[in-house]
């Protein structure tokens, strides 16, 4: 198992959980921390013993804050020629740029996920949300702007006017805002926040594994081509799943009225 610096890593019952562990920058996000959420990204794609991950921050009062700012402007003129590398580099993976982890990722949001937290944030496929977290994108309000894939992401989750509002603003929605707004699954108190997780983690797990990753490889491809196209065409993850002893195993349960002893293969 990878050794993290900036990050706790944990694997129980085919379930990774990633907290961001910066407590004291309210998890901001530097270079070496982001290389550490790509490796750890990664490592939730090719590890066959993890079904789902689960992506929080460590502490009550923030997910992540974001581009760590005040490590940003002791690189002067160099933190230019990076940021510009980032958004070129083609083969950048993990929760922000990756594009083929087709396992499902939940965020835990425990309080501020603003910038490169909500960019995270966009980067899972469920929200569960403390009720006192905020969401945003306050990049414009810096000189900046969201080039970590939030920009792009939000247009894809939200209405077109909502998702300028925020990144033209910079301006903080709430939780239960965006409840409202469609982006958030579920907002409780932040004390019933690992509980709530750990009922969607079930809810999932029941589900079989490789039906989970070839509906969201299905889901995320599908969207980006011809509804005429997307119906006829067969993915990587969905030809898996046909040839699955897990896809005989559903049926067979179901037809002997008991539960599916799924193994993901």
């Amino acid at each position: 198992m990878l050794k993290f610096e900036y990050l706790n890593f944990e694997v129980c019952d085919k379930v990774a959980t990633i907290t961001l562990n910066r407590p004291e920058v309210l998890n901001a996000i530097h270079p070496p921390m982001a290389e550490e959420l790509c490796q750890a990204w990664k490592q939730v794609r090719d590890d066959e013993d993890i079904w789902i991950a689960v992506l929080t921050g460590t502490g009550d009062r923030a997910f992540s804050a974001g581009s760590d700012l005040k490590w940003r402007n002791e690189q002067g003129e160099k933190a230019r020629d990076q940021n510009r590398n980032e958004v070129l580099d083609q083969t950048r993976e993990g929760f922000q740029r990756g594009r083929d982890n087709w396992k499902p990722m939940i965020a835990a949001v425990n309080g501020y996920a603003v910038g490169g937290g909500l960019e995270l944030v966009l980067g899972c496929d469920l929200v569960i949300a403390s009720d006192h977290a905020q969401f945003g994108l306050p990049e414009v309000q810096r000189g900046l702007m969201a080039d970590g894939a939030g920009i792009h992401r939000l247009m894809r989750r939200l209405p077109y006017n909502v998702a300028m509002g925020m990144i033209l603003t910079g301006e903080f929605v709430s939780a239960v805002q965006a409840s409202k707004l469609g982006f958030v699954n579920e907002v409780v108190p932040i004390e019933k926040l690992g509980e709530t997780v750990n009922s969607w983690l079930q809810r999932l797990l029941r589900c079989a594994p490789l039906a989970l990753r070839a509906s969201k490889e299905a889901a995320i491809k599908g969207i980006e081509i011809p509804l005429s196209d997307a119906v006829s065409t067969i993915f990587p993850e969905s030809e898996r799943l046909y040839q699955s002893i897990d896809f005989v195993e559903g049926p067979k349960a179901f037809a002997e009225k008991r539960q599916p002893s799924w193994i993901g293969k």
